[in-house]
C-alpha cells in the first residue's frame, strides 16, 4: 500500500486486482468466523470505508459474498446478492480453497453463475484459504 494523490490509500499486490476503488459502497454478506479478516481489511482500505451489511437498504457497487459449501443453494445466494446492485456492478464470491473445509466446486459456481443472471470474469487465489471468482451483473439500460 502507498499514499495516493487524492490522500487515499493505493492497493497494491492481490487486493489491486480485485478493482476496488476509494467511494465505492460496498455490501459484504456470508460473514462468519471464518472469513479472512486481512482481505476484508484490505477491502476496507481500497474503499477508504467500511463495508454494508445486508440491511443497508440502498444501492451499490459491488458485493463481497463469502460462501461455503454448506451455506445452502449457491443460485439463491447470488440472485439475493444482487437484490442492492447497481447495474453493471461486480460481485466477488469468495469460497474456501480446494482442500479446505466448505470448499466450493468451481463447477458448481459456473452453472450457478448463468443461472443467476450472471457472467463470470475472473478467478485468483485471494487469500491463504480463500479464492475469489469475479461476477458481473447485466448493465440495466438507461
Amino acid at each position: 500500500m502507498s499514499a495516493s494523490a487524492q490522500g487515499g490509500v493505493e492497493q497494491t499486490g492481490p487486493i489491486a486486482r480485485l478493482g476496488f476503488t476509494q467511494g465505492m459502497v460496498v455490501q459484504e454478506l456470508g460473514w462468519d468466523e471464518d472469513t479472512d479478516d486481512s482481505l476484508r481489511e484490505a477491502i476496507e482500505n481500497s474503499i477508504d470505508s467500511d463495508m454494508v451489511d445486508g440491511d443497508y437498504g440502498n444501492v451499490v457497487d459491488a458485493v463481497v459474498l463469502w460462501w461455503r459449501a454448506d451455506d445452502g443453494d449457491l443460485v439463491d445466494g447470488l440472485v439475493d446478492a444482487l437484490t442492492d446492485l447497481v447495474g453493471g456492478g461486480m460481485i466477488w464470491l469468495f469460497t474456501p480453497k480446494v482442500g479446505r473445509p466448505g470448499e466450493v466446486e468451481p463447477a458448481d459456481i459456473t452453472e450457478a453463475a448463468p443461472i443467476a443472471g450472471l457472467a463470470l470474469t475472473t478467478t485468483a487465489a485471494v487469500g491463504a484459504d480463500w479464492m475469489g471468482t469475479r461476477l458481473v451483473a447485466p448493465k440495466t439500460p438507461a
